[in-house]
């Protein structure tokens, strides 16, 4: 079975949209308020949340051009708020890193 670094920088890799990763960071978090709200509060309420958290998730996907990465394997259900998480750290630290293709290449530098 693949660790859970593999799985990250799969998820990574389907997610380097600026869009694609805004919209996951407000749709994951609404799905998985939604589902608690379904478990222990109003119904519509979660409901709501759940289906809402979907559409963004959904829309950046069809920005991003691809399709969702749970499409490959349920255990990208779990690795979606993982790596939610893992970017609003990076992001609250200081620590995100650029996008590959904003760095400079080794054979641009001036001598």
């Amino acid at each position: 079975m693949p660790s859970l670094a593999h799985y990250m920088t799969q998820y990574d890799h389907e997610h380097e949209s600026g869009w694609n990763k805004f919209l996951h960071g407000v749709g994951i978090p609404m799905i998985v308020a939604g589902i608690i709200l379904l478990i222990f509060t109003k119904w519509v309420l979660g409901a709501g949340f759940f289906l809402g958290g979907w559409i963004f998730l959904f829309l950046g996907h069809r920005i991003e051009g691809n399709h969702p990465a749970f499409f490959q394997g349920p255990i990208y259900l779990l690795v979606g708020p993982i790596w939610v998480a893992k970017e609003a750290w990076m992001f609250l630290a200081g620590t995100h890193r650029r996008p590959a293709s904003e760095s400079t290449p080794q054979s641009t530098v001036t001598k």
